[in-house]
C-alpha cells in the first residue's frame, strides 16, 4: 500500500474560510482592499508567496518587514477563531482505520506549527504521526518540499505515495515532487495524469483502501 501524505486545511480540517476571513483582515489593517474570492483561490500557497500574488493583483508594494507584518497580523486573526475550525465528515475515521491498519501517512501542510496545532489537536493526530509544516522546509507549496520532506520522514519513496490534497497547489506541489496525487471533484478541471484520482470525500478515499 502506498504511503499517504495529506494537506491539512481544507483536506481533513474544515479552515479555509478562517484563513481568507484572517488574510482579509490583515489587509484591510494594513490599507488594502481585495474580495475574499481573490483570497480564497490564494489558500493552499505559503504565505509569502500568497502576499506577493495578492499584492500584485492590487497594486502595491511592500518591503520584506512589511510583508513579515502582514503574516503576523494573519496569524493573530487566526488564532482568535481556530475555535471554530472542525475536522471534515470523514477524516478522523479515515485517519483513525489507517493508524490501526498500519498504513503509513503523514501530514503536510503550507501553515505554520503554531497555527496547525488547533487543527492536528480538533484530529486528535498524535506525537507518533509526522507533521511537516512550513517552520521545517525552505519552500512551501506549490514547491515540492513539504510532501518530499513528509516522504522522507515516513522512509518510503516519494514516486510510491499519493498525495491527498483540495487545491492546485497541492497538485502542482504533488507534480513537482514525481508523486501521484488525489485531487477533489473541485479541480477536476486541471490537467491529469492517469495515475491520478479524483475522490469526492474522504470517506470515498476509505473505501478504496485494503479491507481488514
Amino acid at each position: 500500500m502506498p504511503a499517504l501524505l495529506f494537506d491539512l486545511d481544507g483536506t481533513l480540517v474544515d479552515s479555509v474560510y478562517q484563513h481568507v476571513l484572517a488574510w482579509r483582515e490583515a489587509l484591510e489593517k494594513t490599507g488594502m482592499q481585495l474580495a475574499v474570492w481573490r483570497i480564497h483561490r490564494r489558500i493552499g500557497m505559503s504565505g509569502g508567496l500568497l502576499i506577493n500574488a495578492l499584492l500584485r493583483e492590487t497594486g502595491h508594494q511592500v518591503t520584506d518587514e512589511e510583508a513579515a507584518h502582514l503574516q503576523r497580523i494573519h496569524e493573530e486573526a487566526f488564532a482568535r477563531q481556530a475555535a471554530q475550525v472542525r475536522p471534515l465528515p470523514g477524516a478522523r475515521q479515515l485517519l483513525d482505520y489507517l493508524t490501526a491498519a498500519d498504513i503509513p501517512f503523514a501530514i503536510a501542510t503550507s501553515g505554520r506549527v503554531e497555527s496547525a496545532r488547533p487543527s492536528l489537536q480538533a484530529l486528535g493526530v498524535g506525537p507518533e504521526i509526522p507533521i511537516i509544516t512550513r517552520d521545517q522546509v525552505r519552500h512551501a507549496k506549490p514547491d515540492p518540499d513539504l510532501f518530499l520532506a513528509a516522504a522522507a520522514r515516513l522512509h518510503v519513496d516519494i514516486r510510491d505515495s499519493i498525495v491527498v490534497g483540495d487545491s492546485v497547489w497541492d497538485l502542482l506541489a504533488a507534480r513537482r515532487a514525481w508523486a501521484k496525487a488525489s485531487p477533489p471533484a473541485s479541480i477536476t478541471n486541471f490537467q491529469t495524469r492517469t495515475a491520478w484520482r479524483v475522490h469526492m470525500y474522504l470517506t470515498e478515499l476509505r473505501t478504496l483502501l485494503p479491507m481488514e
